[in-house]
């Protein structure tokens, strides 16, 4: 009895593992908000010189792309008002990959350290005030919000095949474990504009301003970069790490603007911060090439720091006012009388996001009458015991 052996054609097995599965950027899921009225990115990886077409049911408009020789596409795909919710597709012959459930409308990057990543549940013995009517008052299809994982990296990565998180609607649950002040600060905006805001949280605790620049950037800072260089520290301490894994991943992506809360680990070299931030910004804005979008920041609170009479953070706090000199198109929100001398997490975070809501309506939306700037010093007489600042 013979045995016949069924081979399979070589042709056969070539068009079968040749066919490379299309990959969306891990920040491009269902339940996402893209910037309205705007040019934005939809991109990822599929085999090389692959076509692809990008359809987009706000407009029913089809986007032809072409992977490179390294199988890296980009579309860019134009969006139209506010709105939705829509649906996204990604097709290369037989293959597919759909998006669902998106919103056309504001979307914001909120970066930083602790302050930034607090969620509304708070971190143990330092809760946030109000968090239970904040989360029964959260269930709200209007509002979108993504958390950047936490990763460091010493060379910068792309956001096809990383480990991210996913975008989800607003709920009592998703809210709780979001960043206070980014969903508050969303929660204005969305309030008051009467549109989809989405916004992306990419913040680490404890981490310096340095960790947030890339190599070209904060290599002329030469003391900066040798406290922050070190070996031994934790890699979201260290110069360059979490601008290469948290926000390289993110410049495909278009933002309306930013917030950051962040400068506690900075205190240790304040002499330098106000240039470093400055420098940050820009490298950020020529990177995302969109632009001198709005950076609205949050001045530190005056803890004390294991030392009740140490000038640390006020010398930072100085500095942060210097800062916003340097930067075009930026604000600082005063937090001096919402602090915690012994808590440097403070649980005022409703206060903190109104402030940044309030330079976002006056000086990006336009909207009249909003005071969004806190006394500044301007000079001081004295005439015998009286002082007249």
């Amino acid at each position: 009895m013979k045995t016949k052996i069924l081979i399979l054609p070589a042709f056969l097995c070539f068009v079968l593992f040749s066919q490379a599965e299309i990959k969306l950027s891990n920040v491009l899921t269902d339940n996402m908000v893209l910037q309205r009225n705007s040019e934005v990115k939809i991109w990822g990886k599929a085999n090389a010189n692959q076509k692809l077409v990008v359809t987009t049911s706000w407009n029913k408009a089809k986007t032809n792309a072409t992977a490179d020789e390294k199988g890296n596409w980009v579309a860019k795909v134009t969006t139209t008002e506010a709105g939705g919710p829509y649906t996204l597709s990604v097709v290369s012959g037989k293959e597919s990959v759909k998006l669902s459930n998106i919103l056309l409308g504001e979307v914001w990057l909120c970066s930083g350290q602790s302050n930034m990543d607090m969620p509304i549940r708070g971190y143990n013995d330092q809760p946030i005030f109000g968090a239970n009517d904040m989360l029964v008052d959260a269930d709200n299809d209007n509002i979108r919000l993504f958390t950047m994982n936490y990763i460091a990296r010493e060379n910068p990565i792309d956001s096809v095949g990383s480990k991210y998180g996913k975008w989800k609607v607003a709920s009592a649950e998703s809210v709780s474990e979001f960043s206070a002040t980014a969903y508050l600060y969303a929660k204005q905006l969305q309030q008051k504009l009467k549109v989809p805001v989405g916004v992306i949280t990419s913040a680490w605790g404890g981490s310096p301003v340095e960790a947030w620049m890339s190599k070209e950037t904060i290599a002329p800072f030469t003391d900066a970069l040798k406290q922050s260089t070190d070996p031994k520290l934790a890699k979201q301490y260290r110069a360059t790490f979490l601008y290469n894994g948290m926000i390289s991943p993110l410049l495909n992506f278009k933002i309306k603007g930013t917030i950051w809360y962040q400068g506690e680990a900075n205190v240790r070299n304040a002499y330098d911060y106000a240039a470093l931030l400055a420098a940050m910004v820009k490298n950020w804005r020529a990177d995302f090439a969109q632009g001198d979008f709005p950076f609205y920041f949050v001045e530190i609170a005056p803890y004390f720091y294991n030392d009740s009479k140490s000038t640390s953070s006020a010398l930072l706090r100085e500095a942060q006012l210097k800062a916003q000199s340097l930067i075009p198109n930026s604000g600082m929100a005063s937090t001096i009388d919402v602090g915690e001398e012994k808590g440097i997490h403070p649980g005022e975070k409703l206060t903190v996001a109104k402030r940044l809501a309030y330079w976002a309506f006056s000086e990006t939306y336009g909207v009249k009458g909003v005071n969004c700037k806190s006394p500044t010093y301007k000079s001081i007489t004295v005439k015998d015991t009286v002082a007249v600042i």
